[in-house]
């Protein structure tokens, strides 16, 4: 299955009296680009958090939260440290007589200094909470990937969708040819008798000038490509994987096939197909663009 790259997946875990929870949130980005946040206790987890979640994420930005609480609420004091305290009071003391202006620091001013009141768990060992937070990101991993192939699948009837209609324009270009030729003939037949009267026409001399029109405005080696571009896209897309880049990669070639259709067309309607053509593979392009 195609996947897209924005998921959302959640996971939790008890271990004792704590509950480990697990939230993992992703948006489109061309590399894979992960953001873990832990709470400090566990910061050396997180490269082995980095290790398990590239075994379900290749794409796409991804952002990881970690966290957790004590049911019992247990294991915990506040530190009160008076030496940074007095230090921080030396110092508003210091730049009220530099600056001039009333000194009004009050004790919850002091207190809400970083380091004058420090909260302190009691020590745990990471290594021995890594399971339950394992157990946890695997779970919110199950279901981000889940959530993620949900919305390819989506992608996936779009785009199928959008490379039938790519087809049906590509029909219309192709169909189109032998007539702006017939009708590109009868023009200059016309003009001829205009011209000359009725005086006899030289057929090997307008073959020759149909010639170098038809080869001028042919677009056989376009629409060619075009329709093998339709299908190596909807290979990958049944297929499934990985297969962003590969998809973006074919939509810029598509891109290519539609301009030099435009370029070459010497017809109005052909134009207007072309430019169906280009807005169509726009479309496939912004798609494929959410696709991992």
């Amino acid at each position: 299955m195609i996947r897209s790259m924005t998921g959302f997946g959640h996971g939790e875990c008890q271990q004792g009296t704590r509950k480990f929870t697990v939230e993992i949130r992703s948006v489109n980005h061309r590399y894979l680009d992960i953001t873990v946040k832990l709470p400090r206790r566990y910061y050396s987890l997180e490269a082995n958090l980095r290790s398990v979640l590239k075994e379900y994420v290749n794409r796409g930005k991804t952002d990881v939260y970690v966290t957790f609480e004590d049911t019992e609420g247990a294991a915990s004091s506040i530190r009160y440290d008076e030496g940074a305290a007095r230090a921080y009071l030396e110092h508003y003391k210091s730049m009220c007589e530099t600056l001039g202006v009333e000194n009004d620091v009050t004790a919850s001013v002091l207190g809400a200094r970083p380091e004058v009141f420090v909260q302190e768990n009691e020590q745990e060992d990471s290594e021995a909470a890594w399971p339950a937070i394992e157990e946890a990101l695997r779970a919110a991993c199950r279901q981000f990937v889940q959530a993620r192939e949900r919305e390819g699948e989506h992608l996936k009837n779009d785009l199928l969708e959008k490379l039938d209609g790519m087809v049906t324009l590509v029909d219309d270009v192709e169909e189109r040819y032998p007539k702006i030729i017939e009708e590109y003939r009868q023009r200059l037949t016309d003009k001829i008798h205009e011209t000359l009267g009725d005086t006899s026409i030289d057929e090997n001399r307008i073959n020759t000038e149909i010639v170098i029109f038809s080869d001028k405005i042919c677009t056989d080696e376009e629409t060619v490509r075009l329709r093998s571009h339709v299908l190596a896209m909807k290979n990958e897309l049944t297929g499934g994987g990985a297969i962003g880049r590969k998809l973006d990669f074919i939509a810029q070639e598509m891109n290519r096939e539609a301009n030099t259709i435009l370029s070459k067309a010497n017809d109005l309607r052909t134009s207007e197909t072309g430019i169906l053509l280009k807005t169509e593979i726009e479309k496939i392009r912004e798609q494929v663009q959410n696709i991992e």
